[in-house]
């Protein structure tokens, strides 16, 4: 597969949906891309099993709040920086590059970076996902070793991150990123592509662009959503209250739905940290972290994102199964709601819908 300008719409809708309300908002990323396909060429999709086994993968993407995202732009350079960086230390060469996250606006950003450095892109990502902690990847799981980490920003500041676990690098590495403003382009747990294989979501940039193709091609793209992926609805209405901070590098907040039509008379409450954890209705959980809740416009079916919330929004919340990694133990113990301060055990979407 070749993303190229055409691909792009539908890679940035399978994203916004996959990313939980988190990842960046997708419009700023969607424009860097395009301008970035238009300028270099199309950007080739490349399965692992076709990657020799010593190769070099360079997972990437922005860390920080998503909020500053909407206004703080990057130079287009960050891409470059990184794998200059990350070459230096290693002495050796990247042969690819791989979204850390395939949610929201981090799922596109390496795109436009690999257009520019002729480099492919890898058909898969860390998360299947979007998560707001650093070392909330396959990769942690794995055990691949986060470091060396490269951080850059727009100016061109880089910095090197040589970490003694993934807690640590995400601490110092969102204490940087502040620094810089709010947001930095990095990279972290380098792997080869054999590494890659076993420790990554794998085919999630097709599973996106294939999510988004279905709903732009659609009448009804909250429905063909439904068709394309195990999809629970939890509530149609209006969003009625909205709260929100930035706060030690994170978006933190909630936002409540008051339900319309077949949903009249109820609230349900949103809890965030950069991304949709938990929704509640009346003391009860109706989805949780890992698996995936996002709020999409209910005529457009577009995403949206939590940094977009507004008072007054017709939405659709829904959720749907995470990659099944995070259900293993492993998984839960890193991204599970006890990971994020709940005091309550995972339940599947499937058992709570």
């Amino acid at each position: 597969m070749l993303i190229d300008e055409q691909t792009l719409p539908a890679l940035a809708r399978g994203c916004s949906v996959l990313g939980a309300g988190g990842g960046g908002d997708v419009h700023t990323g969607l424009l860097a891309c395009r301008q970035a396909v238009e300028t270099y060429g199309p950007v080739p999709v490349v399965e692992l099993d076709e990657l020799p086994d010593g190769d070099m993968i360079m997972p990437c993407g922005y860390i920080g709040a998503p909020t500053v995202s909407i206004e703080k732009l990057g130079s287009s350079h960050e891409g470059e920086w990184l794998r200059e960086g990350l070459e230096e230390l290693t002495g050796r060469t990247v042969a690819a590059l791989m979204a850390a996250e395939i949610g929201g606006s981090n799922g596109l950003q390496p795109i436009g970076w690999a257009a520019s450095l002729g480099l492919p892109i890898a058909d898969a990502d860390g998360m299947g996902r979007a998560f707001p902690l650093v070392p909330q990847v396959t990769m942690e799981i794995a055990g691949i070793d986060p470091s060396p980490g490269v951080l850059t920003d727009e100016r061109g500041n880089r910095l090197t991150i040589n970490a003694s676990d993934g807690q640590w690098l995400e601490r110092i590495a969102r204490t940087l990123s502040i620094e810089f403003g709010g947001r930095a382009a990095s990279t972290e747990y380098t792997m080869t592509v054999a590494q890659a294989r076993s420790a990554t979501a794998r085919g999630t940039v097709t599973l996106a662009t294939e999510i988004g193709r279905a709903m732009l091609d659609a009448d009804e793209p909250v429905a063909a959503l439904a068709d394309a992926i195990s999809l629970r609805c939890l509530i149609e209405g209006k969003v009625v209250d909205v709260e929100r901070q930035v706060t030690g590098g994170f978006v933190r907040g909630a936002a409540v739905i008051e339900g319309l039509r077949e949903d009249a008379g109820r609230m349900l409450r949103l809890e965030i940290q950069n991304e949709n954890l938990v929704a509640i209705e009346d003391g009860v959980v109706r989805a949780m972290v890992p698996d995936i809740i996002t709020v999409l416009d209910t005529h457009t079916g577009a995403p949206i994102h939590t940094e977009r919330l507004r008072y007054g929004q017709r939405v659709t919340a829904v959720a749907f199964p995470c990659h099944e990694i995070w259900r293993t133990d492993g998984g839960l113990a890193l991204a599970g709601p006890r990971a994020f301060g709940y005091e309550f055990d995972y339940t599947p979407i499937e058992e709570l819908a």
